[in-house]
């Protein structure tokens, strides 16, 4: 049994915990923010390859990603449905560069008004306050810890420890000393669900409508360099206008929170070994979509690693 520490609490890094510790691993996740404090946690998560590149590589990891939830939907505890839905083009194109990744993208049949075409699919609509909770015992049952710690560094030389894996997020900007992450700022609204039982996207915007148990989560931004996480009332109501054009049924919905996240963006994700260091970061809008496939590659160079 080797050592390892992941250094981050999102999905990214729980998920990884989760393979790391099924591969017989010793796994301890160090991270600023515990679970529901994340990034994460704020996400509408709709399984959807957003800012996120290489496309060759993203594709492979959310195919991977798309079957193990579509997997953990048949567990209602863990906070995962397999939801219909459509995203909507304002001018036709070819197949989306992920298409490969879903099992039954196809053209969709209603177009709203305003919009030239449209792909329809089921996908993976992750709650993800039930989701974190979930990964976060799926560590502890299988012998991992999570410790809040806000680290200087990456704690590469521990006593004992044979390897990190870095799920900082947009901290590894600083943990990682990488400059090319950036913060993308998404701004979300979450009203009360009024029967809404498909989600709508248009990536332009980006504007989409996510319908969960008991709510429905409405976004969003795209501001890329903005670092602040309070919400701005006015980018609320310009939401909320933006989804109603493009989901009538949420017009007079119950407001009931407003939430920001910082999504992590990089040019391409990060994803290898250096020395005793495997780094997993940048998935920008992406880190659900993308955490499973990600975490599996993590554990095979883990190994490697390990074994080297």
């Amino acid at each position: 049994m080797s050592r390892v520490l992941v250094v981050g609490a999102g999905v990214v890094g729980l998920s990884c915990a989760v393979r790391l510790l099924e591969a017989g691993h010793r796994v301890d996740v160090l991270a600023r923010d515990l679970p529901r404090e994340t990034t994460s946690a704020v996400a509408a998560a709709l399984w959807y390859p957003y800012r996120a590149l290489p496309q060759d590589r993203v594709t492979s990891w959310a195919a991977s990603t798309f079957g193990e939830l579509a997997a953990l939907a048949r567990q209602p505890r863990t906070g995962v449905e397999m939801v219909p839905g459509a995203e909507v083009l304002r001018r036709s194109t070819g197949e989306p560069w992920w298409a490969a990744a879903v099992p039954d993208l196809r053209r969709g049949v209603e177009v709203p008004a305003g919009y030239a075409d449209s792909w329809s699919f089921t996908a993976p609509v992750v709650e993800m306050p039930v989701y974190l909770d979930w990964l976060a015992d799926r560590v502890a049952q299988l012998g991992g810890t999570i410790t809040r710690l806000n680290l200087s560094a990456l704690p590469t030389g521990a006593p004992g420890v044979d390897l990190v894996v870095d799920c900082a997020g947009l901290g590894s900007r600083h943990l990682a000393a990488d400059p090319s992450v950036v913060p993308v700022r998404g701004q979300v609204v979450r009203v009360a669900q009024v029967g809404i039982d498909r989600w709508t996207l248009d990536a332009d915007g980006p504007t989409y409508v996510v319908p969960r148990s008991r709510d429905v989560v409405v976004g969003g931004t795209d501001q890329e360099g903005e670092w602040s996480r309070t919400p701005d009332p006015d980018v609320a109501q310009e939401i909320l206008e933006r989804a109603t054009r493009l989901v009538p049924e949420l017009a007079g919905a119950r407001v009931l929170s407003h939430r920001v996240g910082l999504r992590p963006v990089r040019p391409r994700v990060r994803l290898e070994r250096v020395g005793d260091v495997v780094h997993c970061y940048g998935h920008g809008g992406a880190g659900v979509t993308l955490s499973w496939g990600c975490a599996d590659e993590v554990a095979s160079l883990t190994g490697s690693a390990i074994l080297a």
